[in-house]
């Protein structure tokens, strides 16, 4: 699934290709997302120009006068810049065409993804008003993180999962920033003391920061704006290596499920 490194780099790399770009026509092929397809989408985005692109989570928003698109890449989805005339695959579903002849095409094969139409504040709308902060904004802290721990018994990994409390920490970066903090994954949140999240809120910081400069982590289906993978994959140290050697102890890695996903930890390294 692309995570919030996955969805930057698709952020980044359309960025610069529609800032200011007017929108000629939206082609809708397939409405049966996640959600359905709104008609106000192709209705009110039509023949305006964008004027943003940012991220909230995992959603990627459009900014236009009268409204926002929000495109959710769902487990299996990318959003491609292509030639408007290139022919349509199997399964793309939504084209953002472009008057200058590029469009934005989502290809999602499991169709979970979603495109939607905001015309207020896309801020309160029902999917990002309950969101909590950015893992990356100075609001994402150690007071931040503490305070909402305290007497909680839920694993840390889940615990720092739940985009309610913080979005985009998804499954491999939670992974892989427990390992770097040297923090077992099973260990209940509330149990941890403010000098080992102080340490937390560092690794998720520099593991997200890091895997954006690779470009994100492709295991399966991801790549970018333009079509390329990820590279990230290849700096990760726990996850997806089950029995294979630690790098920093050489302990084999175990793997358990934790709330119905993959986990993978050091024994000797995390605690």
């Amino acid at each position: 699934m692309p995570e919030l490194p996955e969805v930057e780099t698709t952020r980044a790399g359309i960025e610069p290709h529609v800032i200011g770009q007017r929108v000629s026509r939206v082609i809708v092929r397939n409405a049966q997302l996640r959600y359905p397809v709104p008609d106000a989408l192709a209705r009110q985005m039509s023949g305006q120009s964008i004027e943003a692109v940012s991220r909230r989570g995992k959603y990627l928003l459009l900014k236009t006068a009268p409204g926002t698109a929000m495109i959710h890449l769902g487990m299996s989805g990318s959003l491609r810049m292509v030639d408007a005339d290139l022919a349509p695959e199997k399964h793309d579903h939504v084209d953002i065409v472009l008057a200058s002849g590029k469009c934005l095409r989502l290809h999602d094969p499991r169709r979970f993804g979603s495109v939607l139409w905001e015309a207020g504040d896309v801020t309160q709308h029902k999917l990002l008003a309950s969101l909590g902060p950015e893992p990356l904004s100075d609001e994402f802290d150690l007071d931040y993180l503490f305070r909402d721990s305290r007497k909680k018994t839920q694993a840390v990994k889940l615990f720092v999962m739940d985009s309610h409390r913080v979005v985009g920490v998804g499954n491999i970066y939670a992974n892989e920033a427990l390992f770097m903090a040297g923090i077992r994954p099973t260990v209940p949140a509330g149990k941890i003391s403010r000098k080992r999240y102080q340490v937390l809120v560092r690794c998720i910081k520099q593991v997200l920061i890091a895997a954006i400069e690779q470009g994100g982590t492709t295991l399966k289906d991801f790549v970018d704006g333009s079509g390329k993978p990820g590279y990230f994959q290849q700096k990760l140290k726990v996850y997806g290596r089950a029995g294979e050697p630690c790098e920093a102890c050489g302990a084999a890695i175990k793997h358990i499920k934790l709330g119905q996903r993959a986990t993978y930890y050091c024994p000797s390294c995390q605690s």
